[in-house]
């Protein structure tokens, strides 16, 4: 019989199931480190939206030379690039052991950290003493073993920097703006904002003292010493950016001594200056500028200013910040007294009325990770009751002296 052949099919390769492909490591790790930098820096990144959006309703003209106050720039520049330069030499470290040292307990020691950051905004700015005394604040309680009194005195310390420069027309930047803007006077200056400044200093102490328990504090010596030359150089350069804020020398000068002194003392210094700090001022102003030039809006702010200049600007900075307020609502009043103590007490509150505020929390979640939403509960505790206390204040106040 013959054999029938069966016929063998053959056999079709198998399609295999491929994984997705992946994203080369090339490209992966670029848009890491981009999203780390957005999210490190996310004010900046609204600030530049916001900017951008406003030029496309205002484009770019000869008009946009004027929205920059490059002094106020220039001195956050300089003091922010010799403070750098302190920290590199461990001043702040040393300096915190000095503060432990003299005051030996938790409460005075916390006050006093409060109270310099106070003082330092009426000479430096609030965001020049935040950025300052932050990590002397940093290194007290750590060294110390006292973390639980960190938020409380971070948030004290940022309300002081908010409401303690208010006294002076170099303390916060909006202050600089407004006080160039109108020509006030330094004496009628200081007596505008003396009210809600002593309001502001008796409501800290009296939170310092109720919050912070007087516990002895110990901290370990330390050997080292501060390096004289550099010491005495780099605190010469502060004294020059404080003098430069006080007028007392043309902004220029800092701008060039500073920078060429630090190329061959300190070049990290420069390297860890702030710049996404003084890029979000030249957005806001562009922001603010650009607001002031919208038809629409101009109507609208100068009908609700005319109605309350104090609290429509309190409002306006819980949205868009103390400065941007400033700029931008200077452009629709002559009020200028309840416009400047608005967007000073109107610093505290929300997280984004004052870039000092912002400058607070970045710098509390660098240190404490994982702890923000805490932080933030405690902030608005803290911030709004300021807020109110001061804003009732001063609207009693000018009732009384109608």
């Amino acid at each position: 019989m013959a054999q029938t052949k069966t016929s063998v099919q053959p056999k079709m390769p198998a399609k295999s199931i491929s994984a997705p492909r992946k994203k080369p490591l090339h490209i992966i790790l670029p848009l890491r480190q981009f999203a780390a930098l957005v999210k490190k820096n996310i004010v900046t990144v609204v600030a530049f939206a916001a900017a951008v959006v406003t030029s496309i309703i205002v484009p770019p003209d000869a008009q946009y030379l004027g929205y920059f106050d490059v002094k106020t720039l220039t001195c956050l520049f300089c003091v922010l690039a010799v403070v750098c330069a302190l920290k590199n030499i461990r001043f702040f470290y040393l300096l915190a052991q000095a503060i432990v040292r003299c005051f030996r307990t938790a409460r005075m020691s916390v006050l006093a950290l409060v109270y310099i950051t106070f003082i330092g905004s009426m000479l430096i700015a609030n965001d020049m003493a935040l950025l300052t005394f932050l990590p002397l604040g940093y290194f007290v309680l750590h060294s110390t073993q006292k973390e639980n009194y960190m938020a409380f005195t971070f948030i004290m310390q940022n309300i002081a920097a908010n409401l303690g420069g208010m006294l002076t027309p170099f303390g916060n930047p909006q202050n600089l703006y407004l006080y160039t803007k109108f020509n006030i006077p330094t004496a009628e200056f200081m007596g505008i904002m003396a009210v809600p400044f002593s309001v502001s200093i008796a409501l800290i102490t009296v939170l310092c003292l109720v919050f912070v328990r007087n516990e002895p504090l110990q901290i370990e010596a330390a050997d080292e010493k501060l390096p004289k030359g550099r010491t005495a150089l780099y605190l010469c350069l502060f004294a020059l950016s404080i003098a430069i804020v006080f007028r007392g020398i043309p902004y220029w000068i800092g701008l060039l001594m500073i920078p060429a002194v630090l190329l061959f003392a300190d070049r990290k210094a420069l390297r860890d200056v702030d710049y996404p700090l003084l890029l979000t001022f030249v957005f806001f102003f562009i922001f603010a500028g650009n607001m002031a030039r919208i038809d629409a809006v101009r109507n609208v702010f100068s009908f609700l200013l005319e109605k309350s200049t104090l609290l429509f600007s309190v409002l306006s900075c819980q949205c868009i910040s103390n400065v941007p307020s400033a700029i931008l609502l200077s452009q629709f009043t002559d009020n200028y007294r309840d416009l400047l103590v608005g967007v000073n007490i109107g610093g505290v509150g929300t997280l984004i009325a004052s870039l000092a505020s912002l400058i607070t929390f970045r710098e509390y979640t660098k240190h404490n990770p994982g702890k923000s939403g805490k932080y933030i509960g405690q902030f608005s505790a803290f911030n709004f009751g300021f807020l109110a206390v001061l804003t009732v204040s001063m609207l009693v106040f000018n009732n009384i002296m109608l």
